[in-house]
């Protein structure tokens, strides 16, 4: 009879953790969702942003969507990061972040739960989100942002994502769960393109702590990203100008 954890709460699942995935996986999209829904609803203070291409007056709240180039385990790992909140006094984003990878992490065949099948790495995380932004007005200007939450690895079978003909067993499901807390500073220099649009180039040092998946102690997690992001939304409240140039 084939063991079943390799260690507590970790192994091949029982006949209940399809349903389990599928509930989390609409869970994650409800949680999308309604962070858009948030962003939409915000206003404040108002004063004139400078931008590369043209002028506006904005401030509020906004979303963005960020790509970041590490390693994981040694090897290259991309990961696509979601995060938007509040945008106080022009000065502090307060609000959620999620990001996950999205290419194949090969499992060393020493770190595999099933040396005999392909298996892949998944690594994600989701927290608290926090920027500061100094003159957002500039064109360009220096922010600097803390993420703060829980991540989480698992091993699965990449390859029967790919597999129209698959039918559900143990050998595509998540192996060895692991779950951690994670803290990553950095850095943007971020340039104003429209008013509700903008461009931040940066780069961020991720440290996890209490990480103990098969092969992903926290120096394997550990490292430095470096990340593209375009941010969209209010960054300031319009203003209505009169023909002679007051403002309401």
């Amino acid at each position: 009879m084939r063991k079943k954890n390799f260690r507590s709460g970790r192994g091949y699942p029982d006949h209940n953790c399809h349903t389990g995935i599928t509930t989390s996986f609409m869970k994650t999209r409800f949680v999308f969702t309604s962070l858009f829904i948030v962003l939409v609803s915000i206003a404040a203070t108002a004063q004139e942003v400078r931008t590369l291409f043209g002028q506006g007056r904005t401030t509020g709240g906004y979303g963005a969507l960020s790509n970041k180039v590490t390693t994981i385990g040694g090897e290259f790992a991309n990961l696509s990061e979601i995060y938007g909140g509040v945008f106080i006094n022009r000065r502090w984003m307060v609000g959620l972040a999620f990001a996950g990878s999205t290419n194949d992490l090969r499992v060393p065949v020493e770190f595999s739960v099933d040396p005999l099948q392909s298996m892949s790495y998944q690594y994600g995380q989701g927290g608290l989100m926090i920027e500061r932004v100094f003159g957002s007005n500039k064109p360009v200007h220096l922010v600097v942002n803390l993420f703060s939450g829980v991540g989480f690895t698992a091993q699965y079978n990449r390859n029967d994502l790919h597999d129209y003909n698959y039918n559900y067993d143990y050998h595509s499901s998540v192996h060895d769960e692991n779950w951690f807390y994670v803290l990553e500073p950095g850095a943007q220099l971020e340039l104003n393109l429209f008013r509700w649009m903008r461009l931040s180039p940066g780069v961020s040092y991720r440290q996890t702590y209490q990480s103990d998946g098969l092969g992903l102690s926290d120096d394997n997690l550990s490292d430095w990203s470096y990340n593209l992001t375009v941010k969209f939304g209010g960054f300031g409240k319009r203003i209505k100008t009169s023909s002679t140039g007051n403002t309401n």
